[in-house]
């Protein structure tokens, strides 16, 4: 399925890529995997997302600051590939859920990132392996960082 397509299914807009907020690159290719560096609940570079799951959060708001991770990581594969449809499969998440004494649902924070692909690309293509791990304070106070890493087609 065209995954242009199915974004217009869901009424999913892509947001602009995120600016760099330090020395990296936004997605890096060894061989046929691409490497997205970590993504945040951001918009235009603002965290629109703050705070400790299980503090100032709900469970609810961590998975939708995961699905906005992985909106923008599509958004930094989109500019650099210039054609979603070239990812074969998601091969790897990793989420950091900033979480209050006591939360353990770190998964289930996940699950808005991993939801996400699942809706666009399928069961096949969508699902990777996966971690969830819980942190004490991430970058400018968001809620979740998620990294990926995709499977693109290798070219002559």
């Amino acid at each position: 399925m065209d995954v242009y397509k199915r974004l217009d299914e869901l009424g999913i807009s892509l947001p602009p890529p995120p600016p760099l907020a330090g020395i990296y690159k936004p997605v890096k290719r060894m061989g046929n995997l691409l490497y997205v560096s970590g993504q945040g609940p951001t918009e235009n570079g603002v965290p629109i997302v703050t705070g400790k799951v299980g503090r100032e959060r709900t469970l609810e708001e961590g998975q939708h600051a995961a699905r906005l991770c992985a909106l923008n990581a599509l958004s930094n594969l989109h500019q650099y590939l210039g054609d979603l449809n070239e990812i074969k499969s998601v091969v790897k998440l990793l989420v950091f859920v900033a979480s209050a004494e006591g939360f353990s649902k770190q998964p289930e924070v996940a699950n808005g990132a991993s939801q996400l692909l699942l809706d666009i690309f399928g069961r096949e293509r969508g699902v990777g392996a996966r971690s969830a791990i819980g942190a004490s304070v991430l970058p400018g106070d968001i809620t979740v960082e998620a990294e990926f890493v995709f499977e693109v087609s290798l070219k002559d």
